[in-house]
């Protein structure tokens, strides 16, 4: 940390003293003005140019009037001008030695820069690389004050569950990574922390299913990079957001950037409060069959029947900021710094009523329980990336080094009627370090060689503490048969090497192989039970593509991943949800392979554009999630309640089969269509430890409709329609689920602003609908995270135009070695 401090120090330093290394100072003024019209440009950006070296001196931008002052180090200068949307102007090889005014400037507007600009805007939501489609998130309404989670749901391929589990094609082992790296942005439980970051603070986010060497193993569905916005234009720029809704939310997001002479500041902070309020039910049928151990019928006794209801009231309050420097330390490198900080305060309130009846359905019991529960959970990050290109060819080196401290605190009781009865308490902390350094060096004007290291060195200590009230002393004992402590270390070191060439014109490969080394250790003090793992991996992956023409081509790709199982899936002390429902780890659950591979199909007709994809996964020793009777009760209210465990398990082997088209239509020019549609097949071959076969098959499928046309008055309307078809497994059936989303806007103040509306899940329709099987109980249940939401946004930008593309974006993790679709 201290090392830390001092190289931030060293970099403050270094930017004081090249702004104080003059020998004289002069200021210079002027006026700049838009040609055709006369009118003044607020938020140009004028920068002075050194002559010896062709380096930034220093900056600044124009005021309301298009005025600007600018103090400079006396010398000979290009004088550069730039506004978004006009052809930059430069004044060449100027002596400034004395106070001068350049007098009015005026800006000649750049036609085919707007045309591009707009086609970009309008018509491209999809961007087709050689290894992964990019979805830009500016254009999408119906995530106006919403969150990441939001926006993800609306990407083709990928498709957020109730409880928020993100799945890519149907698979939730998928990778997220911030910037191209593993991030506590994420947070220890990405589910709740992709809820609270804002959608305004993404530029855009990368789709890859076939991912490249350069890329983890991990994530056998593929991974998503989430690019956050940050811009590197001269002078003051940034976009503030507000918005509010009902149930009962607000939120408060901006990003600001600042650049002058060498240095750039960037800055995104945002702060949101929701409720969130959502319902459960629950239907069970219990066999109360007895049956000797080879699995004879002993006692038959009478069927009892359990009705459990669910009431949530959930408030998120989050607070998110990214601040962060980066020095131009010459034209061809730099280093970038930056702290990011998110804290996450929930409250969640559950009411639970437990009705029980016997074989006649008569009731026996009623049982009402409230659970309040709070949770608190912070990120700290530092990074430091070094960058270093070596000519203007794309020869490159990339450094980065990245530290987080994450912690998060759950506290919950449960009342039984008047009697708080139970109190659990669950301390998380994580500290994850990060190595990286990719090397990039191409070969002749087609072909380029990549290599690197990545690091990724994870601490992780699970404190989980259940007290029960003991009703002869009126006091609160440790469970020791429940509480527990866990010290989870995972180390992953990485290499990986690449290298790419396009042949001729039409035919282009990208082929590499990664090796990982995974070393795991699992401390529990509290049993004594400690172990180690260590296994490595190799990893090849290959991409091809070939372009049939100039609005036609084909890919083929394939890559090889793993699953490794967290701390929670191997923690052997149960945890429960419920006084009926206990998880509990496996420690013996080994890290799942998988071969992935992916053909895909992309034309271009006139206003229609086509994207398919077919793709097959085989995995082994694939984990799934089994539920059982335990044979245990649990007392409640007097009633004795069975007790189910559900524990994950290593299976044979798992097989997917899938296909995939997204299509874009834009029949006129204020009407743009979107379409997405996926369908794949499971199939599962496996057998439980006490032999219980979980074979199956399985076909599901979802959709998704986008549609945006602009209305009279320059108003935009976006509606989104969501199906997910049923699916089922060994042991569980779900229904399909429909919701639509809808959203108006409208730009104000010479676009400068934006208003917009936007209605989430407008039928009300988005709730989950199971059935469960099994020898020895039958299950129906519903469950709904939320209820239909209103939100109304106001968007006011400084120096940013609403269709302006920020091509530069963030870094992504190494220099992409890529080819246009």
């Amino acid at each position: 940390m201290n090392k830390l401090i001092l190289t931030f120090s060293l970099i403050v330093l270094a930017v004081f003293n090249l702004t104080a290394q003059n020998d004289k100072q002069i200021t210079i003024t002027g006026k700049v003005f838009e040609k055709a019209t006369s009118y003044p440009l607020e938020y140009a950006t004028v920068a002075f140019v050194d002559k010896d070296d062709n380096r930034i001196v220093t900056g600044g931008i124009t005021t309301e009037s298009g005025a600007f002052s600018i103090p400079i180090p006396a010398g000979v200068y290009d004088v550069t001008i730039e506004f978004i949307g006009f052809i930059k102007l430069t004044i060449p090889n100027q002596t400034l030695t004395t106070n001068r005014n350049l007098g009015n400037i005026g800006l000649v507007e750049d036609a085919q820069a707007l045309d591009e600009v707009e086609i970009i805007a309008e018509t491209t939501t999809v961007e087709i690389k050689l290894d992964k489609k990019i979805y830009n998130v500016g254009k999408d309404l119906t995530v106006r004050g919403g969150t990441v989670s939001d926006v993800l749901d609306n990407v083709p391929s990928v498709s957020v569950d109730l409880e928020g589990n993100v799945a890519l094609r149907g698979n939730e082992n998928v990778k997220i990574l911030i910037n191209g790296k593993p991030s506590g942005l994420v947070g220890l439980n990405s589910t709740d922390a992709l809820r609270q970051l804002p959608a305004e603070s993404i530029e855009r986010i990368e789709v890859i299913t076939s991912p490249s060497a350069r890329y983890d193993a991990e994530g056998t569905a593929g991974i998503l990079n989430i690019i956050l916005r940050r811009s590197k234009l001269q002078g003051f720029n940034g976009a503030i957001t507000a918005n509010g809704g009902y149930p009962n939310s607000a939120g408060l997001s901006g990003n600001i950037n600042y650049r002058t002479g060498d240095v750039n500041i960037f800055n995104t902070t945002s702060y949101n409060y929701r409720e969130v309020p959502g319902s459960s039910n629950s239907y069970t049928q219990y066999f109360n069959k007895e049956y000797d151990s080879f699995g004879n019928l002993m006692v038959d006794n009478p069927d009892s029947y359990l009705d459990e209801t669910n009431d949530y009231e959930r408030i998120r309050k989050g607070f998110t900021t990214n601040f962060g420097a980066e020095w131009y330390i010459t034209n061809s490198a730099s280093l970038t710094g930056s702290i990011s900080y998110r804290n996450g305060d929930n409250e969640s309130n559950t009411r639970n009523q437990l009705t029980q009846f016997d074989e006649n359905k008569n009731l026996v019991s009623q049982t009402n329980r409230f659970d309040p529960e709070r949770e608190d959970d912070t990120v700290m990050q530092y990074a430091l990336n070094f960058m270093k290109d070596f000519d203007n060819t794309g020869h490159k080196l990339t450094v980065d080094f990245q530290y987080e401290d994450n912690s998060e605190d759950e506290f919950s009781e449960v009342f039984v009627g008047n009697i708080n009865s139970e109190r659990v308490s669950t301390i998380e902390d994580q500290s994850r370090i990060l190595l990286q350094a990719d090397y990039v060096l191409p070969i002749g004007e087609k072909s380029q060689f990549e290599a690197g290291y990545r690091g990724n060195f994870n601490d992780q200590d699970t404190d989980y503490e259940v007290s029960l009230l003991n009703t002869g002393t009126n006091q609160f004992e440790i469970d020791n048969g429940l509480t527990n402590f866990l010290n989870y270390r995972e180390y992953v070191n990485s290499v990986y090497t690449q290298f790419g060439s396009k042949l001729g014109d039409k035919f282009s490969f990208l082929m590499g192989l990664r090796l990982e080394n995974t070393r795991t250790t699992i401390d529990q003090p509290t049993s004594g039970d400690f172990s180690k793992k260590d296994y490595t991996g190799l990893f090849p992956t290959l991409n091809l593509s070939y372009e049939l023409s100039d609005t036609e081509n084909i890919t083929l790709g394939y890559s090889r991943r793993i699953r490794r199982p967290n701390s929670w899936f191997i923690n052997p002390f149960p945890s429960r949800s419920s006084v009926t429902n206990i998880f509990r780890g496996n420690p013996d659950l080994a890290p799942s392979y998988s071969g992935l591979f992916d053909a895909g199909y992309y034309k271009k007709f006139g206003k229609v554009s086509l994207n398919t994809s077919a793709y097959y996964q085989h995995a082994t020793d694939a984990f799934s999630f089994v539920s059982f009777d335990t044979g245990r009760t649990e007392i409640v209210d007097g009633q004795a309640l069975t007790v189910i465990e559900r524990s994950p398990i290593n299976l044979a082997e798992e097989n997917r089969y899938g296909f995939e088209f997204t299509v874009t239509y834009k029949p006129t020019k204020n009407w743009n269509i979107n379409s997405n549609f996926n369908i794949f097949q499971q199939s599962i071959t496996g057998t439980t430890p006490n032999g219980l076969s979980l074979d199956n098959d399985n076909t599901s499928w979802f959709a998704r409709l986008n549609n945006k046309y602009t209305l009279p008055g320059s108003i935009e309307w976006q509606t989104s329609l969501n199906y997910r078809g049923p699916s089922a497994d060994a042991q569980n059936e779900r229904d399909g689920v429909f919701s639509a989303n809808m959203a108006f806007s409208k730009d104000l103040f010479n676009d400068r602003a934006s208003i917009a509306v936007n209605v989430s899940d407008l039928l009300n329709s988005r709730k989950r609908n199971m059935n469960t099987f099994t020898d020895t109980y039958n299950s129906t249940s519903e469950f709904k995270w939320s209820e239909r939401s209103f939100n109304l946004s106001f968007t006011y930008r400084f120096n940013q135009q609403k269709k302006r593309q920020d091509r530069g974006g963030a870094p992504n993790g190494g220099g992409d070695f890529e080819f246009e679709g």
